[in-house]
């Protein structure tokens, strides 16, 4: 044990006693050395002893070196007396010179422990980076960050807390070396709910009470906490300005975290906010990966079932007609429920080929004029009396487009039919052909109740209804008629939107791609 202890001689005392040797040493070669020998063996002491000891041993031995020129090494000797002006000179530059390599030497451990710190830096958050690369699972990776940060900081516990949508803890991922006490929950949980709310830095002090930073932390600031005595420390976890989680620390003793400290806790913690990012982003390509595979099942089961059935359906409508023949009035209603779910079946087929995009489409060279005067004219047998007017902006002497005329014909007239139907019976329906921004618009618009603000793009979701004052008995349909409207009008370029009308009701505008009969020309001269 005391060899042991010998070892561990303090630096000051080993540095005070190399002095010590070498003033004895140099006193009994006395008469053979100069000044200036002299005081380059002290000032070969002083350096060493700031080099390893620091450099309030480097100024206290520059002193003691100076005292010890002047009494033993100057004349007259063995006292402090200066015999010679010029003795100052040596005296004086002796000092200067062990002040300014103390002072030079104290800058280079600084700036040395300053890189070999950053240097720990770059290889723990290195190491972090490959903790969370090599983990297969986005929820691993939190906790190999959770580990890392326990592991770096030097703390008893690490947990990162996931902030979920009802602003709820979802995940907790917990890097622990110790047993918490288990009177440290209730004040914990409200402080997590607190930083999560608030995105600033809180603290539970050693003796209970609880510190809430001011302001959030940011780039020059990144922890307002000039706290000693913190055993838990709760930092907001920040990603695109949205506190996405809390990083809770606690220690079986007092937190004590310099700036350094601090500023690597931030990195650290910043690595957390993006594990958490990625975990919800995992979370969401998962859910819309599901969601994509149900659609396909989905249209995969409708194409089915739509194909099966209009066998039996040719069957059963050709069974009613032979029936009506022997004067049963049910045939007729057979009849007519069987032409309904055809009508739906060939929906169904037609919105599955929608989606799997294998709808052809011919754009050819198309009159506006002509298209709503077909519509009109399919629709004359629903009108039951009631008036359609049809106006047209003759901002040129033909309005024409490029489209598919038989799938814009179904389009216009499904919006024709539907304000028919949904609109008082006493209301004519107004038809407006105009071309703005290189697409022919033409609006159908009647005077029904509207559509509220929240659904008015759910409607074009296939088998969504929203028709007030219809039950489903009343002839309504399955909801697909606009869902193929919008899906028709976009395999052409354009598009189906709703408007509210001014002083009630709707409009829904049929856009088309618009052309001209000079494009048109033009076109065919290119293909002759």
């Amino acid at each position: 044990m005391e060899r042991r202890s010998s070892r561990w001689v303090p630096p000051w005392l080993f540095w005070t006693l190399v002095l010590a040797a070498v003033t004895v040493g140099m006193l009994l070669l006395r008469d053979d050395l100069d000044q200036a020998h002299v005081a380059l063996i002290y000032l070969m002491v002083v350096l060493g002893a700031s080099a390893s000891a620091g450099r309030a041993v480097g100024i206290g031995l520059a002193c003691a070196g100076f005292a010890l020129i002047d009494f033993f090494f100057q004349p007259p000797f063995d006292t402090l007396a200066i015999g010679k002006r010029p003795d100052w000179l040596v005296l004086l530059a002796f000092l200067a010179t062990a002040g300014v390599a103390t002072q030079l030497l104290a800058r280079a451990r600084a700036e040395a422990e300053g890189a070999r710190r950053r240097a720990e830096e770059i290889d723990r958050l290195s190491l972090l980076g490959a903790e969370t690369l090599s983990v297969g699972r986005a929820e691993e990776a939190l906790g190999a960050i959770a580990h890392v940060i326990r592991e770096t900081i030097g703390v008893a516990l690490c947990e990162i807390l996931v902030r979920g949508t009802s602003r709820d803890i979802e995940v907790r991922v917990t890097a622990t070396g110790y047993q918490e006490p288990a009177d440290a929950g209730d004040a914990s949980r409200e402080l997590v709910a607190w930083v999560a709310a608030h995105g600033r830095v809180a603290a539970i002090r050693n003796d209970d009470s609880v510190f809430r930073a001011v302001r959030p932390p940011n780039e020059n600031v990144p922890f307002d906490l000039a706290l000693a005595d913190a055993r838990a420390l709760f930092v907001p976890l920040i990603v695109h300005e949205r506190t996405v989680g809390v990083l809770r620390l606690a220690h079986t003793e007092p937190l004590a975290l310099d700036p350094p400290q601090r500023r690597f806790l931030a990195a650290l913690s910043y690595y957390a906010a993006l594990g958490i990012e990625r975990v919800r982003l995992v979370a969401e390509a998962e859910h819309a990966e599901a969601l994509r595979e149900a659609d396909q099942l989905k249209d995969a089961l409708l194409a089915s079932v739509s194909h099966d059935l209009r066998t039996p359906l040719t069957t059963i409508k050709a069974l009613a007609h032979d029936i009506a023949f022997t004067g049963d009035e049910r045939a007729a209603v057979i009849e007519q429920q069987a032409d309904r779910l055809n009508r739906m079946v060939a929906d169904l087929l037609e919105l599955s080929r929608l989606n799997a995009g294998a709808l052809p489409v011919r754009r050819e060279l198309n009159a506006a004029e002509d298209l709503v005067g077909v519509a009109i004219q399919q629709v004359t047998g629903a009108l039951n009396g009631r008036e359609v007017r049809a106006s047209i902006e003759w901002s040129e002497p033909v309005l024409v487009g490029q489209f598919d005329f038989v799938h814009s014909l179904r389009i216009l007239v499904n919006l024709i039919e539907n304000a028919l139907k949904y609109s008082p019976a006493d209301t004519p329906i107004d038809i407006e052909v105009r071309r703005a921004d290189g697409m022919l618009l033409i609006t159908v618009a009647d005077r029904g109740p509207g559509i509220t603000g929240s659904e008015r793009e759910r409607i074009f979701d296939p088998f969504y209804r929203l028709i007030p004052g219809v039950s489903p008995d009343d002839g309504a349909g399955a909801g697909l008629g606009l869902a193929i409207a919008r899906r028709l009008a976009e395999a052409q370029g354009g598009n189906v939107t709703y408007a509210d009308r001014a002083g009630g009701g709707s409009c829904f505008t049929l856009e088309l791609p618009a052309s001209s009969l000079e494009e048109a020309a033009a076109v065919e001269r290119v293909h002759d």
